[in-house]
């Protein structure tokens, strides 16, 4: 491999790392009051498989109850919904070669390009939670994250996310 290939692969590689960096969104309704939420019941986890499906669950009660909120088997104030899905990003990468000389009139000099395709299995995880009286959608987070081949790593990388997910959970009274 040629010295400069290795470091275009090199900075490739970093880019990647940093294109495919959780991207974290919450949402909650304003009018909701969020000190009178204590209790709170799962309504439904759709993970595609059980492993998944139990990290979801362990990482969001151990959460909401560092928030002070108690987990109950029916009845709670809130009620959880939380659904993951998982798709292909693809992404282009160009490397040009040989293009000596500057630009020419009708394009470029002597010179190759070589343009290869990355695909990178991406998880999606969306949280929603309810109010029980009124079934009103009181606040909503999601996230898109890379995904590992190994079960160990995406473990970790899921409990991150689901703490960066609720940091600035429950927010705070308006004024």
């Amino acid at each position: 491999m040629k010295p400069i290939l290795r470091r275009t692969l090199t900075i490739s590689a970093a880019f990647a790392c940093i294109a495919f960096a959780a991207h974290i969104n919450t949402g909650y309704d304003h009018s909701a009051d969020f000190g009178h939420y204590k209790t709170y019941s799962w309504m439904k986890v759709q993970a595609g498989d059980s492993l998944w499906q139990d990290w979801i669950v362990s990482d969001i009660d151990s959460q909401l109850a560092a928030k002070g909120w108690t987990k109950v088997e029916s009845g709670g104030d809130a009620c959880v919904a939380a659904i993951r899905t998982t798709h292909d990003q693809r992404t282009l990468e160009t490397f040009y070669n040989g293009f000596g000389g500057g630009w020419r009139w009708r394009g470029f000099g002597d010179g190759m390009a070589t343009t290869s395709v990355d695909i990178t299995k991406m998880g999606k995880l969306v949280v929603d939670l309810f109010d029980v009286k009124t079934k009103k959608l009181i606040w909503r987070a999601s996230f898109d994250d890379s995904l590992s081949s190994n079960s160990d790593k995406n473990e970790k990388k899921l409990a991150k996310d689901v703490t960066d997910m609720f940091k600035h959970f429950p927010p705070k009274p308006r004024s």
